[in-house]
């Protein structure tokens, strides 16, 4: 009977390698079910699969579905942040929102399936991050207005509103764009020019102006 030969022990590159690889896998495989199928379709073991990584991992790096979302929507909130600096002015802001539906449409449609699932915060495991990047943003625009920058009637939290639905709609409303133009939500042409037009009219609503005296 021949003698097994002893285990390798892996480097320590490889160790520190293969959590990092599994993780980022799983996760990509996760932006990709939940973008599918929401928070209340998705499913463990298709991750895992579509992941090609035992279903057992996931419990061990996320402790399940939820925080396997919670690690999605930190990282479309890190994401968030970098899109929505204060410094920049808010029609590039929100010019730099509706392009990423180039480069993270995945992302996009996440926000809009937790949206689409909502039934109350309990429910909604994004539900206090989100709403503390998002105040940023009232806060901004509520700074433009003390400034004279926005017209009076303007309410700083439905502007937020929106203006991050209205840089959704090209994943949101794909049908109306097809309708209306005869283009795929998701074609870059369309949305540049999609993204161009929103930055226009937040310019044109007056905040980008110098205040007035």
């Amino acid at each position: 009977m021949t003698a097994s030969k002893p285990r390798r022990s892996p480097k320590p590159q490889e160790r520190q390698r293969d959590p990092e690889r599994t993780r980022r896998l799983i996760l990509e495989a996760a932006g990709a079910e939940f973008a599918a199928k929401g928070y209340a379709g998705a499913r463990i073991a298709a991750i895992a699969a579509r992941a090609g990584v035992n279903q057992q991992l996931i419990s061990y790096y996320f402790d399940g579905k939820e925080g396997l979302y919670r690690a999605m929507s930190e990282g479309w909130g890190q994401r968030q942040s970098e899109l929505l600096t204060p410094e920049l002015p808010l029609s590039e802001q929100v010019r730099r929102f509706a392009l990423e539906t180039l480069a993270n449409r995945d992302g996009v449609r996440l926000v809009a399936w937790s949206g689409l699932e909502y039934d109350g915060p309990d429910t909604d495991p994004d539900h206090a991050p989100r709403t503390q990047r998002l105040s940023g943003t009232v806060e901004q625009i509520a700074a433009l207005k003390a400034e004279g920058r926005l017209p009076e009637w303007v309410d700083p939290a439905c502007l937020t509103v929106l203006l991050m639905a209205a840089a959704m709609a090209p994943v949101t409303l794909p049908h109306v764009v097809d309708g209306l133009t005869g283009t795929d939500g998701d074609s870059p042409e369309f949305v540049r020019q999609y993204a161009d037009q929103l930055a226009r009219l937040i310019e044109h609503l007056g905040p980008e102006q110098p205040e007035q005296h």
